[in-house]
């Protein structure tokens, strides 16, 4: 809980906007603040086509991942506490979404949503992505696929 109030709490970083939503309605409400209380939105999430018993596994690409072009995305992720709580930010920097179609080593299917964060020059240093990829804020991007519960919002372009 410490961790998630923490979170909400603090500060956006330069070029974020963030909220924490207890409800999908205020994400949703969130969502369309940012794009444009006249935009349509659309949400996007991780799926399991095909699911075994393995609680782990490693994932290879079944093919090449997808681009999604968007102007802009917000990505929702699910937090530790108690009740629902979703962390929701938009980072300006040139982020780029992908549909991923990825098979794992147990059988698993999954099409996935990722995002790679292309500058990150203004993240904490101390953030666990540049320990576990061994790179300095703003030297390469940071990429990641989302997991099942969490939601990435896009508006829709007519």
């Amino acid at each position: 809980m410490e961790y998630t109030l923490t979170q909400c709490e603090a500060a956006p970083m330069e070029g974020e906007t963030k909220f924490c939503a207890t409800s999908l309605e205020s994400m949703l409400d969130f969502a369309q603040a940012t794009f444009g209380m006249d935009t349509q939105v659309k949400a996007l999430t991780t799926n399991h086509l095909r699911k075994s018993v393995a609680p782990l596994q490693n994932y290879t690409l079944l093919e090449e991942p997808e681009e999604i072009l968007a102007p802009k995305m917000i990505g929702c992720h699910t937090m530790p506490y108690p009740y629902v709580v979703y962390y929701c930010h938009s980072q300006e920097g040139g982020n780029r979404l992908f549909e991923i179609s990825l098979g794992g080593e147990h059988g698993d299917r999954v099409q996935a949503t990722g995002v790679c964060h292309m500058d990150t020059s203004k993240w904490d240093p101390d953030n666990p992505s540049f320990r576990v990829l061994k790179i300095k804020p703003g030297t390469a991007p940071v990429c990641h696929v989302f997991p099942a519960d969490n939601i990435v919002w896009v508006p829709l372009i007519s």
